[in-house]
């Protein structure tokens, strides 16, 4: 008899559109702030850990 796990294996996050689109986002964001921003800000570092 195999005991089950209480959280079953998961993965394959990297597939879902959602996490593609907010992948996009975050990396044009990131572009965005290190060329119009300036990097010692608290305006950059905001924008980029939101």
């Amino acid at each position: 008899m195999s005991i089950e796990p209480l959280i079953p294996r998961h993965g394959g996050y990297r597939n879902l559109k959602a996490f593609q689109v907010a992948q996009l986002v975050y990396d044009v964001t990131v572009r965005f702030c290190n060329r119009f921003v300036d990097k010692r800000s608290r305006t950059h570092d905001q924008m980029v850990q939101a």
